[in-house]
């Protein structure tokens, strides 16, 4: 199946797709900062992102896998500031 990708490509991929899928949430915490307004988040939208980003981050931990570890790491502390704000912006 990926018989050609060599370890070195997956990671990097891996790494990649993590990096995206990390950014993607950093518009929405700095327009927040920005504005101080959190009307049109939804509340619990980030609770449970912030939830499944850590489960994924104690799953990442377990089979020790790094981009999983770190994106998720670096996704729940930005998804979570945006929740601390959503919370104390109300």
């Amino acid at each position: 199946m990926l018989y050609f990708l060599t370890m070195d490509y997956l990671l990097l991929l891996g790494l990649l797709a993590a990096t995206l899928t990390t950014v993607a949430y950093v518009p929405q915490l700095l327009k927040v900062i920005k504005t101080r307004s959190t009307h049109d988040i939804s509340l619990a939208m980030y609770i449970v992102v912030c939830t499944g980003v850590l489960l994924w981050l104690i799953y990442g931990i377990l089979i020790h896998n790094t981009p999983i570890i770190v994106a998720n790491a670096v996704t729940f502390v930005i998804a979570c500031a945006v929740l601390v704000m959503k919370i104390r912006y109300k």
